[in-house]
């Protein structure tokens, strides 16, 4: 199955991580929502979201050092399955009601401000996702 997906991620405490490129960036403490996809032909969307759970991995992305951050941990996952790329048009949606955007996070290969949205509390958050859906 191909398409797209949102990890819905908590980060426990303010934290500043290095993300590979990006450099060292401040994370609140809160809740924080990764839109993401897998169409390529090597990748299924189960598989990929599987290795974003997985400990041991090769460090690849900016969500993969986000992840591998003893502070911070996945809540959930929704998924979009679908062979259109709807990453972005996601990713726009969330952006509009987050209380705030990570630049350039995850986003290196479109137009959008960023992949990963934050919201300071899981009700709001959770709000935004259901109306994806």
């Amino acid at each position: 199955m191909k398409g797209s997906y949102v990890l819905i991620i908590r980060v426990k405490k303010d934290s500043k991580i290095e993300i590979g490129k990006l450099g060292k960036l401040n994370f609140k403490k809160g809740f924080y929502c990764y839109v993401g996809s897998a169409l390529g032909k090597s990748m299924s969307l189960e598989n990929r979201v599987r290795r974003h759970f997985r400990k041991e991995k090769k460090i690849k992305w900016h969500i993969d050092y986000l992840l591998a951050n003893k502070n911070v941990s996945i809540e959930g996952v929704i998924l979009f399955p679908s062979k259109k790329r709807m990453e972005c048009f996601l990713s726009r949606k969330i952006e509009k009601r987050a209380d705030e955007t990570v630049s350039k996070f995850g986003s290196s290969d479109c137009n959008c401000k960023g992949h990963l949205h934050y919201f300071k509390n899981r009700k709001k958050l959770l709000s935004v996702l259901n109306s994806l859906k």
